[in-house]
Protein backbone atom coordinates (compact mmCIF):
# COMPACT_ATOMS: atom_id res chain seq x y z
CA UNK A 1 0.00 0.00 0.00
CA UNK A 2 1.43 3.44 -0.90
CA UNK A 3 2.27 6.08 1.64
CA UNK A 4 -0.40 8.56 2.71
CA UNK A 5 0.49 11.98 1.34
CA UNK A 6 -0.31 15.33 2.92
CA UNK A 7 -2.18 17.81 0.72
CA UNK A 8 0.40 20.57 0.36
CA UNK A 9 -2.12 23.39 -0.19
CA UNK A 10 -4.03 22.44 2.95
CA UNK A 11 -0.81 22.20 4.94
CA UNK A 12 0.07 25.81 4.11
CA UNK A 13 -3.37 27.19 5.02
CA UNK A 14 -4.51 25.18 8.04
CA UNK A 15 -2.99 24.66 11.48
CA UNK A 16 -3.84 21.95 13.99
CA UNK A 17 -4.21 22.79 17.69
CA UNK A 18 -2.96 20.59 20.50
CA UNK A 19 -6.48 19.24 21.04
CA UNK A 20 -6.83 18.32 17.35
CA UNK A 21 -9.01 21.21 16.15
CA UNK A 22 -8.29 22.88 12.81
CA UNK A 23 -7.69 26.63 12.60
CA UNK A 24 -7.71 28.73 9.41
CA UNK A 25 -7.80 32.37 8.35
CA UNK A 26 -11.00 34.06 7.20
CA UNK A 27 -11.37 34.96 3.54
CA UNK A 28 -12.29 38.38 2.19
CA UNK A 29 -9.58 40.44 3.88
CA UNK A 30 -7.36 41.49 0.98
CA UNK A 31 -9.32 44.09 -1.01
CA UNK A 32 -12.68 45.92 -1.31
CA UNK A 33 -12.49 46.77 2.39
CA UNK A 34 -14.15 50.20 2.22
CA UNK A 35 -17.67 48.78 2.12
CA UNK A 36 -17.07 46.45 5.05
CA UNK A 37 -17.75 47.72 8.56
CA UNK A 38 -15.02 47.99 11.18
CA UNK A 39 -16.70 45.27 13.25
CA UNK A 40 -16.74 42.92 10.26
CA UNK A 41 -13.09 43.59 9.37
CA UNK A 42 -11.98 43.06 12.98
CA UNK A 43 -13.86 39.77 13.07
CA UNK A 44 -12.31 38.64 9.78
CA UNK A 45 -8.84 39.34 11.15
CA UNK A 46 -9.16 36.65 13.79
CA UNK A 47 -8.58 32.96 13.11
CA UNK A 48 -11.58 30.67 12.82
CA UNK A 49 -12.06 27.15 14.11
CA UNK A 50 -13.25 24.75 11.41
CA UNK A 51 -16.58 23.13 12.29
CA UNK A 52 -16.64 19.34 12.82
CA UNK A 53 -18.35 18.53 9.51
CA UNK A 54 -15.60 20.13 7.44
CA UNK A 55 -12.93 18.88 9.83
CA UNK A 56 -13.73 15.30 8.80
CA UNK A 57 -12.79 16.20 5.21
CA UNK A 58 -9.56 17.77 6.45
CA UNK A 59 -8.65 14.51 8.19
CA UNK A 60 -8.25 13.03 4.70
CA UNK A 61 -6.13 15.95 3.44
CA UNK A 62 -3.95 16.08 6.56
CA UNK A 63 -3.62 12.44 7.62
CA UNK A 64 -0.61 12.96 9.89
CA UNK A 65 -1.98 16.02 11.69
CA UNK A 66 0.54 18.43 10.17
CA UNK A 67 1.30 21.43 12.38
CA UNK A 68 1.35 19.74 15.78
Amino acid sequence: MPKMKTHRGAKKRIKVTGTGKYIAKHSGTSHILTKKTRKRKNHLGKDMVIEPGKARKLDVLLPTGVGR
